[in-house]
């Protein structure tokens, strides 16, 4: 597919799904106001078979409420705000755009640099539609050495701007999670495997902070009490899905979040410094203001 059409057809969801409810006439306007056009009209033949592939390419339906102005709309708009891969990619793909629409600013425009491994994820994707077992050479961060294994694909996830496979691990039996950019080979096998019935990948990492579901830890409603500067922070990029604001005042705000405080959540907490205070449960917090003190202990004689 030409990467032109594909930008139009971004184009062409995100001008609905900003407007709520747009007519034809008013979509032909704002194509004729778009570069793209080249001041050329949008036929309502072409607008259809935009309509159709962009049904059958991101499942986003676009529908007319065939009443009244006649408006289109995206029946299923909430794909869009779901965190789902639909929405990712249809985000990224919208974000590409605006940024081929700009290349005269480029040099004004800064990006976070984003670790090796993304050029393992078509062999990944293959993998997991067809359940294939994947052969792979990884170095994890605690050891010197590499070990190449097999491990059946479950799910992606992408987490602080790096990409993780969740696998089972037949030699340990037992489902692992690998960073893609201590791979440094991989490869789709000749064998498949049985997807795991019971293996829901959003109900995995459902009670999470980020990348570590250890069910060893049990799931706990966390108290944190938040300077009123950062509140205003967290009430923009939440914690996690369960977060709640129980008490707002003038210097502080408190809020609670049910998860698994692991290794990722508590190191979350300690890079907040002084703005969060843990207060429940009473081992986290003794396990915070602990790791705060051996900081403390490192800077006391510093003038």
């Amino acid at each position: 597919m030409a990467k032109n059409l594909l930008n139009k057809y971004v184009w062409l969801v995100d001008t609905i799904y900003k407007a709520k409810r747009i007519t034809y006439e008013e979509i032909c306007q704002r194509w004729l106001d778009n570069d793209m056009s080249e001041g050329k009209p949008l036929p309502l033949r072409t607008f259809h078979k935009w309509r159709i592939a962009i049904e059958e390419m991101f499942g986003l339906i676009i529908e007319n409420e065939q009443g009244g102005r006649y408006r289109y709309y995206i029946q299923n708009a909430d794909e869009l705000r779901s965190g789902s891969m639909r929405s990712w990619l249809f985000n990224t793909l919208t974000v590409s755009n605006l940024m081929m629409e700009n290349v005269s600013i480029k040099d004004k425009v800064l990006f976070e640099e984003i670790p090796d491994g993304e050029q393992f994820l078509p062999t990944i994707l293959e993998a997991l539609k067809k359940n294939q077992v994947l052969g792979m050479t990884y170095q994890s961060y605690s050891r010197d050495e590499e070990n190449t294994f097999e491990v059946e694909p479950l799910c992606l996830k992408a987490f602080k701007q790096r990409w993780y496979l969740v696998a089972r691990s037949p030699y340990y039996d037992k489902i692992m999670i690998y960073a893609l950019d201590r791979v440094h080979w991989l490869e789709e096998k000749d064998k498949s495997f049985k997807y795991p019935k019971d293996f829901i990948p959003e109900e995995f990492f459902e009670d999470c902070f980020g990348i570590i579901s250890d069910q060893k830890v049990d799931v706990e409603t966390i108290k944190i009490k938040v300077s009123a500067g950062q509140a205003n922070y967290l009430r923009s990029l939440t914690l996690h899905q369960t977060q709640k604001e129980i008490e707002r005042t003038d210097e502080y705000s408190i809020f609670t979040v049910r998860l698994r405080p692991t290794f990722d959540f508590r190191q979350e907490i300690l890079s907040q410094g002084s703005d969060i205070e843990v207060l429940e449960p009473k081992w986290f917090r003794d396990e915070v203001a602990e790791i705060s003190k051996h900081m403390w202990y490192k800077y006391k004689d510093d003038k």
